[in-house]
């Protein structure tokens, strides 16, 4: 009785094991890196706001949008109310976007929400609009 149970054990203990492991392997060769958003300075993110194959996403409020936005903004999607989530599904995840919030820390985590719902190419402006010493348009 003794060693039939230490014998269920042990092939559990395996069972489990190989579990795990069958759900991570890969093809020899073939390592899978999830894309990572880009954190970006203002030197780096003039020359995307000239490039027509960036979309620009400003996703602060309505409210600070109308104080000013960067010059170059392509859209305005509020991180903060849901209007960034719902429009994921509209975007092309084969584009490239650079996004920006007031300080940073919203297009952070809209940059992220965007990596997790598979977009390859996005970019942060570190600092965001608030560290901004380009062209700000007023609406």
């Amino acid at each position: 009785m003794k060693n039939t149970l230490l014998f269920s054990a042990l092939i559990l203990a395996l069972g489990m094991t190989s579990c795990g492991n069958a759900q991570q392997s890969e093809a020899p060769g073939q390592k899978q890196e999830r894309a990572q958003v880009r954190n970006i300075g203002q030197n780096e993110a003039v020359p995307m706001l000239n490039d027509s194959s960036v979309v620009v996403i400003d996703v602060r409020t309505a409210g600070e949008v109308s104080d000013g936005f960067i010059e170059g903004a392509d859209m305005f999607l509020d991180v903060s109310n849901g209007d960034f989530q719902s429009a994921l599904a509209t975007l092309d995840p084969n584009k490239k976007y650079l996004l920006y919030c007031r300080s940073g820390g919203r297009s952070s985590r809209a940059a992220g929400m965007m990596i997790n719902a598979g977009f390859k190419d996005v970019y942060n402006l570190n600092g965001g609009i608030g560290s901004w010493s380009g062209p700000v348009k007023n609406q």
